[in-house]
Protein backbone atom coordinates (compact mmCIF):
# COMPACT_ATOMS: atom_id res chain seq x y z
CA UNK A 1 0.00 0.00 0.00
CA UNK A 2 1.39 3.41 -0.94
CA UNK A 3 0.16 5.14 2.23
CA UNK A 4 2.27 2.94 4.51
CA UNK A 5 5.23 5.05 5.55
CA UNK A 6 7.05 2.51 7.72
CA UNK A 7 7.72 -1.06 6.67
CA UNK A 8 7.76 -4.03 9.10
CA UNK A 9 11.52 -4.22 8.66
CA UNK A 10 11.83 -0.59 9.72
CA UNK A 11 9.78 -1.26 12.85
CA UNK A 12 12.01 -4.22 13.70
CA UNK A 13 15.07 -2.05 13.20
CA UNK A 14 13.68 0.62 15.54
CA UNK A 15 12.93 -2.00 18.20
CA UNK A 16 16.47 -3.32 17.89
CA UNK A 17 17.87 0.18 18.28
CA UNK A 18 15.72 0.76 21.38
CA UNK A 19 17.18 -2.35 23.00
CA UNK A 20 20.68 -1.36 21.96
CA UNK A 21 20.32 2.00 23.72
CA UNK A 22 20.04 0.25 27.07
CA UNK A 23 23.40 -0.28 28.80
CA UNK A 24 24.06 -3.82 29.98
CA UNK A 25 26.62 -3.23 32.76
CA UNK A 26 27.63 -0.47 35.17
CA UNK A 27 30.62 0.41 32.97
CA UNK A 28 28.18 1.34 30.18
CA UNK A 29 25.62 3.05 32.42
CA UNK A 30 26.08 6.83 32.28
CA UNK A 31 25.14 8.90 35.34
CA UNK A 32 23.62 7.90 38.72
CA UNK A 33 27.18 7.51 40.05
CA UNK A 34 26.23 7.30 43.74
CA UNK A 35 23.64 4.61 43.11
CA UNK A 36 26.06 2.63 40.92
CA UNK A 37 28.92 2.83 43.42
CA UNK A 38 26.77 1.59 46.29
CA UNK A 39 25.13 -1.19 44.27
CA UNK A 40 28.51 -2.36 42.93
CA UNK A 41 29.70 -2.92 46.52
CA UNK A 42 26.53 -4.78 47.54
CA UNK A 43 26.70 -6.96 44.43
CA UNK A 44 30.36 -7.78 44.91
CA UNK A 45 29.73 -8.73 48.55
CA UNK A 46 26.72 -10.90 47.65
CA UNK A 47 28.69 -12.73 44.96
CA UNK A 48 31.60 -13.26 47.36
CA UNK A 49 29.22 -14.87 49.88
CA UNK A 50 27.46 -16.77 47.06
CA UNK A 51 24.13 -15.32 48.15
CA UNK A 52 21.33 -13.59 46.32
CA UNK A 53 21.44 -9.80 46.46
CA UNK A 54 19.27 -8.15 49.10
CA UNK A 55 15.96 -6.72 47.86
CA UNK A 56 16.28 -3.35 46.10
CA UNK A 57 13.85 -0.43 45.87
CA UNK A 58 14.53 2.12 43.11
CA UNK A 59 12.49 5.31 43.28
CA UNK A 60 12.42 8.61 41.46
CA UNK A 61 10.66 10.47 38.62
CA UNK A 62 9.78 8.66 35.37
CA UNK A 63 12.37 8.12 32.65
CA UNK A 64 15.51 8.05 34.83
CA UNK A 65 16.48 4.46 34.06
CA UNK A 66 14.99 2.40 36.88
CA UNK A 67 14.10 -0.49 34.55
CA UNK A 68 17.51 -0.33 32.92
CA UNK A 69 19.20 -0.30 36.33
CA UNK A 70 17.30 -3.45 37.31
CA UNK A 71 18.51 -5.21 34.16
CA UNK A 72 22.07 -4.06 34.80
CA UNK A 73 21.90 -5.42 38.36
CA UNK A 74 20.80 -8.82 37.05
CA UNK A 75 23.62 -8.83 34.48
CA UNK A 76 26.19 -7.84 37.09
CA UNK A 77 24.94 -10.66 39.35
CA UNK A 78 25.01 -13.08 36.38
CA UNK A 79 21.38 -14.15 36.88
CA UNK A 80 18.12 -14.07 34.93
CA UNK A 81 15.52 -11.35 35.38
CA UNK A 82 11.74 -11.70 35.27
CA UNK A 83 9.73 -8.52 34.81
CA UNK A 84 6.18 -7.60 35.71
CA UNK A 85 4.32 -4.57 37.04
CA UNK A 86 1.97 -3.79 39.89
CA UNK A 87 -1.15 -3.25 37.76
CA UNK A 88 -0.77 -6.62 35.96
CA UNK A 89 -0.85 -8.56 39.25
CA UNK A 90 -4.57 -8.50 39.93
CA UNK A 91 -4.83 -11.43 42.34
CA UNK A 92 -2.53 -13.62 44.50
CA UNK A 93 -2.51 -16.36 41.86
CA UNK A 94 -0.84 -14.01 39.39
CA UNK A 95 1.97 -13.36 41.87
CA UNK A 96 2.38 -17.05 42.73
CA UNK A 97 2.66 -17.92 39.02
CA UNK A 98 5.39 -15.32 38.60
CA UNK A 99 7.28 -16.44 41.71
CA UNK A 100 7.04 -20.05 40.58
CA UNK A 101 9.13 -19.25 37.49
CA UNK A 102 12.13 -18.05 39.49
CA UNK A 103 15.39 -19.99 39.73
CA UNK A 104 17.79 -19.61 42.70
CA UNK A 105 19.36 -16.15 42.67
CA UNK A 106 17.06 -14.73 39.97
CA UNK A 107 15.83 -11.14 39.97
CA UNK A 108 12.12 -10.36 39.98
CA UNK A 109 11.55 -6.80 38.78
CA UNK A 110 8.20 -5.22 39.68
CA UNK A 111 7.61 -1.86 38.04
CA UNK A 112 5.06 0.50 39.60
CA UNK A 113 5.24 -1.59 42.73
CA UNK A 114 3.14 0.99 44.59
CA UNK A 115 0.15 -0.20 42.53
CA UNK A 116 0.23 -3.79 43.81
CA UNK A 117 -3.11 -4.94 45.25
CA UNK A 118 -2.95 -5.13 49.04
CA UNK A 119 -3.59 -8.89 49.11
CA UNK A 120 -0.67 -9.50 46.71
CA UNK A 121 1.54 -7.10 48.67
CA UNK A 122 0.88 -8.98 51.90
CA UNK A 123 1.79 -12.25 50.19
CA UNK A 124 5.14 -10.70 49.28
CA UNK A 125 6.08 -10.21 52.94
CA UNK A 126 6.87 -13.87 53.60
CA UNK A 127 8.27 -14.31 50.09
CA UNK A 128 10.79 -11.51 50.65
CA UNK A 129 11.74 -12.39 54.23
CA UNK A 130 11.65 -16.19 54.36
CA UNK A 131 11.22 -17.28 50.71
CA UNK A 132 7.85 -18.95 50.97
CA UNK A 133 4.19 -18.19 50.40
CA UNK A 134 1.11 -19.81 51.89
CA UNK A 135 -1.71 -20.30 49.40
CA UNK A 136 -5.24 -21.59 49.89
CA UNK A 137 -6.19 -24.66 47.87
CA UNK A 138 -9.76 -25.88 47.42
CA UNK A 139 -13.05 -24.23 48.25
CA UNK A 140 -15.48 -24.18 51.15
CA UNK A 141 -14.96 -26.88 53.75
CA UNK A 142 -12.17 -28.49 51.70
CA UNK A 143 -10.10 -25.30 51.56
CA UNK A 144 -6.71 -25.63 53.25
CA UNK A 145 -3.42 -23.73 53.25
CA UNK A 146 -0.41 -25.06 51.34
CA UNK A 147 3.12 -24.03 52.24
CA UNK A 148 4.88 -23.17 48.98
CA UNK A 149 8.69 -22.80 49.30
CA UNK A 150 10.58 -20.42 46.99
CA UNK A 151 14.22 -20.28 45.93
CA UNK A 152 16.29 -17.36 47.25
CA UNK A 153 15.67 -14.43 44.90
CA UNK A 154 16.08 -10.66 44.67
CA UNK A 155 13.02 -8.46 44.37
CA UNK A 156 13.70 -5.14 42.67
CA UNK A 157 10.81 -2.73 42.97
CA UNK A 158 10.55 0.51 41.01
CA UNK A 159 8.23 3.37 41.81
CA UNK A 160 7.68 7.02 41.03
CA UNK A 161 5.69 7.39 44.24
CA UNK A 162 7.69 5.98 47.14
CA UNK A 163 5.38 7.70 49.61
CA UNK A 164 2.52 5.44 48.50
CA UNK A 165 4.34 2.28 49.58
CA UNK A 166 3.12 0.83 52.85
CA UNK A 167 5.65 0.84 55.69
CA UNK A 168 5.70 -2.99 56.00
CA UNK A 169 6.61 -3.39 52.32
CA UNK A 170 9.14 -0.54 52.29
CA UNK A 171 10.87 -1.90 55.40
CA UNK A 172 11.52 -5.25 53.70
CA UNK A 173 13.85 -3.68 51.14
CA UNK A 174 17.44 -3.87 52.35
CA UNK A 175 18.68 -1.46 49.65
CA UNK A 176 16.81 1.75 48.86
CA UNK A 177 18.21 3.93 46.08
CA UNK A 178 16.97 7.33 44.95
CA UNK A 179 17.37 7.94 41.21
CA UNK A 180 18.18 11.62 40.66
CA UNK A 181 17.71 13.87 37.64
CA UNK A 182 20.77 13.72 35.38
CA UNK A 183 23.37 16.43 35.05
CA UNK A 184 23.76 18.05 31.65
CA UNK A 185 27.25 16.58 31.10
CA UNK A 186 25.87 13.06 31.57
CA UNK A 187 22.93 13.75 29.26
CA UNK A 188 25.30 15.09 26.63
CA UNK A 189 27.27 11.84 26.82
CA UNK A 190 24.05 9.81 26.56
CA UNK A 191 22.97 11.79 23.48
CA UNK A 192 26.38 11.26 21.86
CA UNK A 193 26.28 7.53 22.59
CA UNK A 194 22.75 7.19 21.24
CA UNK A 195 23.63 9.18 18.11
CA UNK A 196 26.49 6.77 17.49
CA UNK A 197 24.12 3.82 17.81
CA UNK A 198 21.69 5.54 15.43
CA UNK A 199 24.63 6.14 13.06
CA UNK A 200 23.83 9.84 13.15
CA UNK A 201 26.55 12.49 12.97
CA UNK A 202 26.31 15.00 15.82
CA UNK A 203 28.66 17.78 16.84
CA UNK A 204 29.27 18.53 20.52
CA UNK A 205 27.25 21.77 20.48
CA UNK A 206 24.26 19.90 19.06
CA UNK A 207 24.49 17.26 21.79
CA UNK A 208 24.73 19.99 24.44
CA UNK A 209 21.63 21.75 23.08
CA UNK A 210 19.59 18.54 23.25
CA UNK A 211 20.94 17.76 26.74
CA UNK A 212 19.96 21.23 28.01
CA UNK A 213 16.35 20.69 26.96
CA UNK A 214 15.93 17.09 28.13
CA UNK A 215 14.48 17.80 31.61
CA UNK A 216 17.36 15.91 33.23
CA UNK A 217 15.88 12.69 31.84
CA UNK A 218 17.61 10.17 29.51
CA UNK A 219 14.32 8.90 28.08
CA UNK A 220 13.41 12.41 26.96
CA UNK A 221 16.95 13.02 25.66
CA UNK A 222 16.72 9.97 23.40
CA UNK A 223 13.22 10.90 22.25
CA UNK A 224 14.30 14.43 21.35
CA UNK A 225 17.39 13.09 19.60
CA UNK A 226 15.19 10.99 17.31
CA UNK A 227 13.08 13.98 16.34
CA UNK A 228 16.08 16.26 15.82
CA UNK A 229 17.64 13.50 13.72
CA UNK A 230 14.59 13.70 11.41
CA UNK A 231 15.05 17.44 10.97
CA UNK A 232 18.78 17.02 10.37
CA UNK A 233 18.18 14.34 7.76
CA UNK A 234 15.80 16.54 5.79
CA UNK A 235 17.33 19.98 6.32
CA UNK A 236 21.01 19.57 7.24
CA UNK A 237 22.43 16.59 5.35
CA UNK A 238 21.98 14.41 8.41
CA UNK A 239 24.37 16.38 10.66
CA UNK A 240 23.06 17.60 14.03
CA UNK A 241 24.66 20.88 15.10
CA UNK A 242 23.47 23.50 17.58
CA UNK A 243 21.55 25.46 14.96
CA UNK A 244 19.49 22.52 13.65
CA UNK A 245 18.92 21.24 17.22
CA UNK A 246 17.65 24.66 18.32
CA UNK A 247 15.39 24.97 15.27
CA UNK A 248 13.92 21.48 15.68
CA UNK A 249 13.37 21.77 19.43
CA UNK A 250 11.79 25.20 19.07
CA UNK A 251 9.33 23.77 16.52
CA UNK A 252 8.62 20.98 19.01
CA UNK A 253 7.84 23.73 21.57
CA UNK A 254 10.58 22.67 23.96
CA UNK A 255 12.12 25.87 25.30
CA UNK A 256 15.66 26.67 26.43
CA UNK A 257 15.01 25.35 29.97
CA UNK A 258 13.54 22.08 28.69
CA UNK A 259 9.96 23.10 29.46
CA UNK A 260 7.48 21.55 27.06
CA UNK A 261 4.02 22.76 26.13
CA UNK A 262 2.36 21.38 29.28
CA UNK A 263 5.01 22.88 31.58
CA UNK A 264 4.59 26.23 29.91
CA UNK A 265 0.80 26.04 30.08
CA UNK A 266 0.91 25.13 33.77
CA UNK A 267 3.17 28.02 34.79
CA UNK A 268 1.42 30.56 32.58
CA UNK A 269 -1.97 29.49 33.97
CA UNK A 270 -0.72 30.08 37.51
CA UNK A 271 0.60 33.52 36.63
CA UNK A 272 -2.17 34.75 34.35
CA UNK A 273 -5.23 33.34 36.13
CA UNK A 274 -4.11 33.12 39.76
CA UNK A 275 -1.47 35.86 40.10
CA UNK A 276 1.21 33.23 40.61
CA UNK A 277 -0.69 31.34 43.32
CA UNK A 278 -1.10 29.78 45.71
CA UNK A 279 -3.45 27.54 43.76
CA UNK A 280 -4.54 23.96 44.42
CA UNK A 281 -3.22 21.08 42.33
CA UNK A 282 -6.73 19.86 41.46
CA UNK A 283 -7.66 23.31 40.16
CA UNK A 284 -4.51 23.50 38.06
CA UNK A 285 -5.13 20.03 36.65
CA UNK A 286 -8.61 21.01 35.50
CA UNK A 287 -7.31 24.25 33.95
CA UNK A 288 -4.67 22.55 31.81
CA UNK A 289 -6.69 19.40 31.05
CA UNK A 290 -4.36 16.87 32.67
CA UNK A 291 -4.92 14.27 35.40
CA UNK A 292 -3.86 15.37 38.88
CA UNK A 293 -1.50 12.37 39.21
CA UNK A 294 0.10 13.15 35.84
CA UNK A 295 0.85 16.73 36.88
CA UNK A 296 2.16 15.64 40.28
CA UNK A 297 4.36 12.79 38.99
CA UNK A 298 5.54 13.97 35.58
CA UNK A 299 5.61 17.76 35.58
CA UNK A 300 5.91 19.14 39.10
CA UNK A 301 9.16 17.40 40.15
CA UNK A 302 11.18 18.97 37.33
CA UNK A 303 9.58 22.41 37.73
CA UNK A 304 10.37 22.33 41.44
CA UNK A 305 13.91 21.10 40.81
CA UNK A 306 14.48 23.93 38.31
CA UNK A 307 13.14 26.49 40.77
CA UNK A 308 10.05 27.51 38.78
CA UNK A 309 7.48 26.14 41.23
CA UNK A 310 7.08 25.85 45.00
CA UNK A 311 4.76 23.67 47.06
CA UNK A 312 3.25 25.42 50.06
CA UNK A 313 0.58 24.39 52.60
CA UNK A 314 -1.88 26.65 50.75
CA UNK A 315 -1.09 25.38 47.24
CA UNK A 316 1.37 25.74 44.35
CA UNK A 317 3.21 29.02 43.81
CA UNK A 318 5.10 30.28 40.76
CA UNK A 319 8.52 31.67 41.70
CA UNK A 320 10.25 34.89 40.63
CA UNK A 321 12.41 32.75 38.34
CA UNK A 322 9.28 31.51 36.55
CA UNK A 323 8.10 35.09 36.03
CA UNK A 324 11.51 36.05 34.66
CA UNK A 325 11.71 33.01 32.36
CA UNK A 326 8.37 33.81 30.71
CA UNK A 327 8.90 37.56 30.63
CA UNK A 328 6.33 38.57 33.24
CA UNK A 329 6.81 41.38 35.73
CA UNK A 330 7.19 39.93 39.24
CA UNK A 331 5.93 41.65 42.39
CA UNK A 332 6.61 39.97 45.73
Amino acid sequence: MTDRMISPNTNQEEEFLEKTLRPQYFAQYIGQDKVKQELAIYIQAAKHREESLDHVLLYGPPGLGKTTMAMVIANEMGVNIRTTSGPTIEKPGDLVATLNELEPGDVLFVDEIHRLPRVAEEMLYSAMEDFYVDIMVGQGTTAHPVHFPLPPFTLIGATTRAGMLSAPLRDRFGIISHMQYYEEKDLKEIVQRSAEIFQTEIVEEGAIEIALRSRGTPRIANRLLKRVRDFAQVQANGVIDRKIADKALSLLQVDSAGLDLIDQKLIKTMIELYNGGPVGLSTLSVNIGEERETVEDMYEPYLIQKGFLKRTPRGRVATALAYEHFGYSYQA
